[in-house]
C-alpha cells in the first residue's frame, strides 16, 4: 500500500537504535503512524519537531501494518518556541490530538483547524486572539467526535433564554432560573458561545477553555494519558492568567 500526503507532525519517539515512530496528521488519511529510518539522526531532528508541516510517501507491506515513510519538510515551526505560551498551546494540541484521534480516520475540517492554528501560534497572534482559536478547536475536537455540546435550551426548565450555565455532567446549558441553589457546581456558559455578535473578552475565553478542557480529558482522553495531558493544559491555563 502506498500513498502521499501533507500533514503536521504530532509526536515522534525513538525506535531502536537509528529510528523513530511518528504519528503524523494528514488531511486525507487521518492520524497516521509510521517509521523513519533514520529518525534519530542528528539531521531528522530538526525535521521531527512537533508541528512542523511535511509531505510524505508512505509505504506499508499490507493494510494495517506499520508504514515506512520518507519526509518532505515543507514548513518548521521552531520559531514558536521562542514565546512560552504559543509553545505551551502547540505542546497540548499536537499531544492531545496524538492521544484522542483515532488512526486512518481522515477529518479534513478538523485538519484545517488545526493548520490554521499551528500558522497562528507561527504568526504570533495576540493572546486572546490565540486563546479564542484554540477554544474553537477543542470544541471542533469534541464535536468531530461526537461530543458537542447542547447550548440550544435549558436542561432543568426547557428555557431558551438567560442560558448562563453549563452542566459539568451533560454538557447541556443550563439557565439562571434553572441553575437556583446549585451555581457553584456549574460551569460559567460564555455568551459568544451563543451569540457570535458579543464582543469577546479574556474572561469569556477562559470559560470557554474550562470548558473544552472538561470534556476533553473526562471524555476523550485514554486514562493513561490523562494525567500527562492535564499537565500540558494547567501550562496554557497558568500563563492565561498573566496575559488575559
Amino acid at each position: 500500500m502506498h500513498f502521499a500526503d501533507t500533514g503536521l507532525l504530532l509526536s515522534a519517539r525513538a525506535h531502536g537504535e537509528h529510528g523513530a515512530v511518528v504519528r503524523i496528521l494528514t488531511r486525507e488519511h487521518g492520524v497516521v503512524p509510521a517509521y523513519v529510518h533514520g529518525g534519530r539522526s542528528r539531521r531528522s531532528r530538526a525535521v521531527l519537531a512537533p508541528g512542523n508541516l511535511l509531505h510524505g510517501q508512505f509505504d506499508a507491506r499490507r493494510e494495517g501494518a506499520l508504514a515506512q515513510v520518507r519526509l518532505e519538510l515543507l514548513r518548521s515551526r521552531a520559531g514558536i518556541a521562542i514565546d512560552p505560551f504559543p509553545l505551551a498551546c502547540l505542546n497540548w494540541m499536537t499531544a492531545v490530538l496524538a492521544a484522542i484521534l483515532p488512526e486512518s480516520d481522515p477529518h479534513p475540517a478538523l485538519y484545517d483547524r488545526a493548520a490554521a492554528f499551528t500558522e497562528l501560534l507561527d504568526a504570533g497572534g495576540a493572546a486572546l486572539v490565540t486563546a479564542r482559536r484554540l477554544a474553537d478547536l477543542e470544541f471542533a475536537l469534541l464535536s468531530e467526535l461526537g461530543f458537542r455540546l447542547d447550548l440550544s435550551a435549558c436542561a432543568a426548565t426547557g428555557a431558551q433564554d438567560d442560558l448562563v450555565y453549563v452542566s459539568p455532567k451533560s454538557g447541556r446549558a443550563v439557565s439562571r432560573a434553572g441553575a437556583a441553589g446549585y451555581e457553584t457546581r456549574l460551569f460559567p456558559l460564555p455568551a459568544y458561545l451563543t451569540d457570535p455578535a458579543i464582543t469577546v473578552k479574556g474572561d469569556d475565553v477562559k470559560a470557554a477553555l474550562a470548558l473544552s478542557r472538561r470534556f476533553l480529558l473526562r471524555d476523550l482522553a485514554p486514562d493513561f494519558r490523562r494525567e500527562d495531558l492535564a499537565r500540558l493544559r494547567d501550562q496554557i491555563d497558568a500563563r492565561l492568567l498573566r496575559l488575559l
